[in-house]
């Protein structure tokens, strides 16, 4: 493992997540054609998953047991999400520690991340902390933004500070397939996922360049072609 591995900081958090409205789970997510196969698991941990909107989404969805762990954490807000979701109080478990000095004797049936992996150096390390986790029958699912197209460039132009807390070399699919092919896990896939699309964080320096990012990304969606310069996303699934 490099260094410590991070590439970002508590206080890079506090200031991403201050710019945030949280709000109730999404009608659609873009790994919906994982949910039949997940969601025959009976618990859920969702890594770096605050403020647990995936949490609560896998809630709703039928698995009863969900996990939210991240080294950021505000309870009352989890507490919010779970109310505005009409989710039972204290549904969401929340676990508040930093992932790479993380252990547990607990195996979870579904262990999930998105947009988690590539704030790290290392990637094959924390893929690998996820892989411990599953249970014997456990399912692995991570969700990654691809930058290395259209959306890259987006960021590098009006945002540079946001692509630089990202490791790229984590949005490379043969790196990818490469790593996961040292677990021994059954099932693999590493494959773009998801409609085109474009964004910019909602920063307030961001506040006007985004209804144009947003405009275009309409247009992009016209051209719902899979693939690294246009797919907005990277899904890698496995399976114990």
């Amino acid at each position: 493992m490099k260094g410590n591995n991070k590439i970002t900081d508590q206080a890079h958090w506090d200031e991403y997540w201050g710019n945030y409205q949280y709000d109730k789970i999404p009608k659609k997510v873009v790994f919906k054609k994982f949910m039949p196969l997940l969601t025959r698991g009976k618990s859920f941990i969702d890594i770096g998953g605050f403020p647990g909107i995936f949490s609560a989404y896998f809630y709703k969805h039928g698995v009863k047991d969900v996990t939210l762990l991240d080294f950021h954490l505000n309870y009352e807000i989890v507490r919010s999400i779970e109310n505005r979701n009409d989710l039972p109080l204290n549904s969401i478990k929340c676990i508040n520690a930093d992932f790479l000095s993380f252990h547990s004797e607990r195996k979870y049936d579904i262990v999930f991340s998105s947009g988690f992996i590539e704030h790290f150096e290392d990637t094959a390390d924390v893929i690998s902390r996820h892989v411990e986790l599953l249970s014997e029958n456990g399912q692995l699912l991570i969700i990654i933004p691809n930058f290395l197209g259209l959306n890259g460039s987006i960021q590098r132009w009006f945002d540079k500070q946001n692509l630089d807390a990202h490791n790229l070399n984590s949005m490379d699919i043969s790196i990818l397939e490469m790593v996961m092919k040292g677990f021994n896990l059954k099932d693999l896939t590493v494959d773009y996922i998801g409609k085109p699309m474009l964004w910019l964080e909602p920063k307030p320096e961001n506040k006007s360049k985004r209804k144009w990012i947003k405009m275009l990304s309409y247009v992009v969606k016209l051209f719902p072609i899979k693939s690294r310069f246009l797919s907005p996303f990277i899904a890698i699934y496995a399976r114990k």
